[in-house]
Parts: structure tokens; C-alpha cells; sequence
């Protein structure tokens, strides 16, 4: 039992930047080095054929200009496109999942924005590598707001994909956007529950208060030294073999050719140590009922460890919903396997509903 609870403990640390905090490393300097901003060419998927991308920037409502690539069909007619506003994984860039789903539904017939997030990858702000669940459901209403000002799209059929944590600020965005009209979330996250409660809400209160008591105490080292620090790496150089499976799926994706991207937070950094703050008193779901009567489509790997993310919003959330567990996949699974994610059935799912 105390090995599992020790599992449990990690894995909800992994990309949360607590680790230093608990553990005592020494953490990085927050520093344009360790995260570069400048533009890359690298994407981790092949651009179809028949879609084009173009570099595009907008502002959230906080002035930090999100950087986004803007995907559309060749073959598009002249009436104005159905659009998508799509972002995540948590700590990932454009240039990764977000952009090949965006390329994925763009060759459907969708135009799709795939953006970085506040404070990440090519977009402004500072410090570099942190998140807030207001600011980051924020960036979601900003990419509506581009692309309903885009002549080609039609702003009354506008929806959102979020994957991985950014499922669960796409939620909470579509909860308080009206101006959605239908979202999909793919290995959902919810990231305030999370870095509150642990995985399966197995964080102790007096855990809890631990963990906050150290990254208060650590709020005054950064304010002696001026700027905030960084943990450790999210993800090692290498694994060791003893790794939680989890840890070894994410290894797979983000420190491995098949997903590595130099300005992905966990493929190249690290959050900083006190990321978590905002979180852990801020429940992101609250209202997840208001999403009704627009729809909902919750996907989720069988064999997944973040499943039940979406399977409990799957019971608090109001009619229509729909929950589709893919059999046998793992969380990353949903991240790059073309062959794995429901691509046609997100096609019907907004061919149907945004109307």
C-alpha cells in the first residue's frame, strides 16, 4: 500500500513542478536558455497534402500574444468554414499533438487553430514555463475570438478540442464561452484536481498542507533572488527501467523522436517549482453542467491511467454528452497514433453540431 501511494504521489508531481520542492534538487534558473522562444520549423507529423498552414498570433484578454498556427483545406469552397480551436497536451507545444490534430481536421474540411499556450513555446509572457487554469482557459476564448474575426470562417460554427489537460480548460472555457457551440476532449486531465487532490484523490490534508507550506516558503527564496526558479526536468535524459508505466509512456512520446520538440516543456524543460499554486485552490469543473444543452464528446484510452478524468466528468456533466473509451489504448496513445484516435467520429461529431 505505501509503495502505491508513493506511485501515486510521484505521478502527480511528475509535471507539476513540485518535485524539487519535495525532494530538495536543485532547481534551474527560470531562463530563455533553458526554454528558447525562438521559431522552429521541426513538427513531430507530416503536413497532408491537401492542407496549408500559415504562422498566426493573437491577444488574450491579459495583453500576452498567443502564437498559433492557422490549418486549412486546399480544397475549401467559398463559403465560410466551420473552425476549431485546438491546444495541448499539458507542457506540449503546437509543433506536437495539437498541430497534428489540427492538420487532421483541416484535411476534413475544418479550418483549426493550433496555439501555444500563455507563457509557452512561441507565445509572450514572463516567467517562461507557467500556468494558470484562468489564463489558460483565457486562451482558448482568445483563439475564438481570432477566428471568428477571419473572413473564411463562419463564427457561429466555432468549436473547441482540448487534449490532455487542456481537455479540462477547453471545458471550462466552453462553460463560460457561449460562443462554442460543441466540444472534444481527448485523454482529459483535469489539472486542478490534480495537483490538489494527487492522482485518484489520494493526496492526504496533511499532505496537502505540506506541499503548500513548502511552495510558500519557496515563494521567498524566488523573491530574494528575483525570479522564480525551476524544478528539475519534467522527464529525464534516460530511464532507469523502474519507472511507473505511465512515466515510460510519456518518455515514449516527448524525449524520443516521435514526439521531442525543443520548445516543449516536457520534452526540453521544466514548470516552475511554485506552478501549482494557482491550482490547488482553484477547482476548473465546477460548472460543468453549463456546457448543456451544447454537446460534449469525452475520448479516453481503455487502458489509460488518466480514464477516469473522464469517465467522472462523464457523470457530472448534463445530457448531450458522450462518453467513447478507445480499447486498449494508453493516454499517449491519443496523442500522435492516427490510427488510434477517432478522427472520423470528431469529424461527424462537429459535422453534426456545428450548425
Amino acid at each position: 500500500m505505501k509503495k502505491r501511494l508513493t506511485l501515486i504521489m510521484a505521478a502527480a508531481l511528475l509535471f507539476s513542478g513540485q518535485l524539487s520542492a519535495q525532494t530538495g534538487r536543485k532547481p534551474l534558473k527560470n531562463s530563455k536558455k533553458m526554454n528558447s522562444t525562438e521559431q522552429t520549423e521541426h513538427y513531430t507529423f507530416k503536413l497532408s497534402d491537401q492542407v496549408s498552414r500559415r504562422k498566426v498570433s493573437f491577444k488574450n484578454r491579459y495583453g500576452i500574444t498567443l502564437s498559433g498556427d492557422l490549418y486549412l483545406p486546399k480544397n475549401a469552397k467559398t463559403e465560410a468554414l466551420p473552425a476549431l480551436a485546438i491546444s495541448g497536451p499539458f507542457g506540449a507545444v503546437k509543433e506536437q499533438s495539437s498541430g497534428l490534430y489540427a492538420s487532421q481536421m483541416a484535411e476534413r474540411g475544418f479550418a483549426a487553430i493550433a496555439f501555444d499556450p500563455s507563457y509557452t513555446g512561441e507565445s509572450s509572457g514572463n516567467p517562461r514555463n507557467v500556468s494558470s487554469p484562468e489564463i489558460n482557459t483565457e486562451d482558448f476564448s482568445a483563439a475564438v475570438d481570432f477566428l471568428g474575426l477571419q473572413k473564411n470562417i463562419d463564427r457561429n460554427k466555432i468549436g473547441i478540442i482540448g487534449i490532455c489537460g487542456f481537455g479540462g480548460f477547453a471545458l471550462n472555457a466552453t462553460a463560460a464561452d457561449k460562443r462554442v457551440k460543441a466540444v472534444a476532449t481527448t485523454s482529459l486531465y483535469d489539472m486542478t484536481r490534480l495537483m490538489s487532490k494527487g492522482y485518484h484523490d489520494a493526496v492526504t490534508p496533511e499532505q496537502r498542507t505540506k506541499t503548500l507550506k513548502d511552495l510558500s516558503l519557496q515563494r521567498w527564496k524566488d523573491a530574494e533572488n528575483g525570479e522564480p526558479a525551476g524544478g528539475p526536468r519534467n522527464l529525464p535524459e534516460k530511464l532507469n527501467g523502474d519507472e511507473p508505466q505511465f512515466v515510460k509512456e510519456y518518455f515514449d512520446y516527448y524525449r524520443t523522436p516521435r514526439g521531442f520538440h525543443p520548445n516543449s516543456v516536457n520534452s526540453n524543460g521544466a514548470w516552475l517549482i511554485t506552478n501549482p499554486l494557482s491550482f490547488m485552490n482553484m477547482p476548473i469543473l465546477t460548472y460543468v453542467k453549463e456546457i448543456s444543452p451544447r454537446p460534449m464528446l469525452l475520448i479516453a484510452g481503455e487502458r489509460a491511467h488518466s480514464r477516469y478524468f473522464s469517465e467522472d466528468i462523464y457523470k457530472n456533466a448534463s445530457e448531450p454528452k458522450e462518453l467513447m473509451i478507445i480499447p486498449d489504448a494508453v493516454h499517449v496513445d491519443l496523442y500522435d497514433r492516427t490510427d488510434v484516435i477517432p478522427f472520423d467520429r470528431l469529424e461527424s461529431f462537429f459535422r453534426t453540431h456545428l450548425k
